[in-house]
């Protein structure tokens, strides 16, 4: 494969390379299906965001991997939605805590809050679809209504770079760009 080699057809589509560095020298890379497989499979991720003095904060969460996104909710009164209002830049991880087996996933993008009715009914319905309807949302125009009251704030997460690394047998490091 040569370096920066289409991770699928078609415009929009990543670019991959293998990072030689840190992989195996007969490792394969990722491709993106693996990638999307494991982010759509994920039942938690950890986001990493920034707080106003610089301080990071890590917490889990579950998201939904949805239009090519990665989907999130939080209140409003959380960490990461307060760091979000300085700076919408996040980390997002997920994969496995083996050393020997597994992939591990980091996606980087920026967080933008979803407003939009008809993205957010589409995501209520996705949410219900991968947790067996266990987060009951509904759609509304600050972003998700609980059953209980209160409003959560969707986010969306495109991702402008991942990582996936790769364990088991070979080990390997792939990197995607968007464009």
């Amino acid at each position: 494969m040569t370096p920066d080699e289409p991770a699928r057809p078609g415009p929009g589509a990543p670019r991959r390379s293998l990072d030689p560095r840190f992989s195996d020298h007969d490792a394969e890379p990722t491709t993106w299906s693996q990638v999307e497989s494991i982010l759509e499979s994920a039942e938690l991720a950890w986001i990493a965001t920034v707080r106003g003095d610089g301080r990071p904060h890590v917490t889990p969460l579950v998201t939904v991997w949805h239009d090519d996104a990665l989907h999130f909710a939080t209140g409003p009164e959380e960490q990461k939605a307060l760091n979000l209002r300085h700076n919408d830049r996040v980390a997002l991880t997920t994969g496995c805590a083996e050393w020997r087996s597994g992939v591990d996933i980091v996606v980087h993008g920026r967080a933008s809050r979803v407003t939009d009715l008809d993205v957010l009914e589409r995501l209520t319905r996705a949410w219900q679809r991968r947790w067996d309807g266990r987060w009951a949302f509904a759609a509304v125009p600050e972003g998700f209504g609980h059953a209980g009251g209160g409003t959560a704030l969707v986010y969306a997460v495109r991702p402008q770079t991942a990582i996936a690394f790769e364990k088991g047998q070979r080990y390997g490091q792939t990197t995607f760009r968007f464009a």
